[in-house]
């Protein structure tokens, strides 16, 4: 179960969410309430998409997916979403009803993509609303509501985007091969190699030029750092399966969430 549901992903955002609400001044309580939503909701969209997708993993050989190896049955899976989304609800619902239904909508989001979306072209539209709609729970759960600024809405669903570029890359060749034909697939990977690290980067720009207190100068060593990982990772000659472009996606993102969490305490 542990395997089947994208784990690390889920924690890295529950975590990320987290650090962005005490920043944001939710407190104790307000902090525990917004990692509990997030991680059953998360773990809600993992074990939806081992099996959403348990077909396709067969059809590629995925040893990494415990569904499609047979090691887990696909109802199993398919229960554990249904009952982490179940538990989801009234823990979104604590931090008060409009800051419950951002987070909800997020997550609908990530249902919409695994069940349906990751196959069009609008397959970036639900990581950019599911990303997107994070800052908004956490100020809508503050003990004076407001909703969030315009910069931390705008690089939530920039990285998402990134992440949903970064995500696919290692594996559009088996996408493509099970029918699945997504924005980026579309794409192909010469651009996705290019798009996701810069999408990132657009993030980053701006987390460090939105908040209105001015850029100091150490905003811009991180964003000069996540320019130069950003250009390497796409200019660096390697084969077609490389991981360099999706790691330095990564390493971006990173910076971009350390940049939005310094300035949390601006995003109300």
């Amino acid at each position: 179960m542990l395997r089947s549901c994208h784990l690390e992903p889920a924690l890295a955002v529950t975590v990320f969410v987290t650090a962005l609400a005490v920043a944001a001044g939710r407190g104790v309580t307000g902090s525990a309430a917004v990692a509990a939503a997030v991680l059953a909701g998360q773990l809600s969209v993992g074990w939806c998409n081992d099996t959403a997708d348990a077909q396709r993993d067969m059809a590629c050989g995925r040893r990494d997916k415990p569904v499609a190896t047979g090691a887990l049955p696909p109802r199993a899976a398919a229960v554990a979403a249904g009952t982490a989304l179940a538990l989801c609800v009234p823990l979104s619902l604590l931090s008060g009803a409009a800051a419950g239904a951002a987070h909800l909508g997020g997550v609908a989001a990530g249902w919409a993509y695994n069940l349906r979306l990751k196959h069009t072209v609008l397959s970036p539209l639900p990581y950019a609303a599911a990303f997107g709609t994070l800052p908004a729970f956490v100020t809508l759960g503050l003990p004076s509501p407001s909703l969030p600024a315009w910069w931390a809405v705008t690089a939530g669903a920039l990285l998402g985007v990134g992440a949903h570029l970064a995500n696919v890359l290692p594996d559009i060749e088996n996408d493509l091969a099970t029918g699945v034909r997504g924005l980026p697939q579309r794409l192909g990977r010469a651009a996705c190699r290019w798009l996701a690290p810069l999408v990132m980067l657009a993030a980053m720009a701006v987390v460090v030029a939105g908040p209105p207190r001015g850029v100091e100068i150490s905003d811009w060593g991180l964003a000069a750092a996540a320019a130069i990982i950003a250009v390497a990772g796409a200019v660096v000659p390697s084969g077609a399966r490389t991981k360099w472009p999706f790691r330095a996606a990564i390493v971006v993102a990173g910076l971009a969430v350390v940049q939005l969490l310094l300035r949390g305490s601006d995003m109300s």
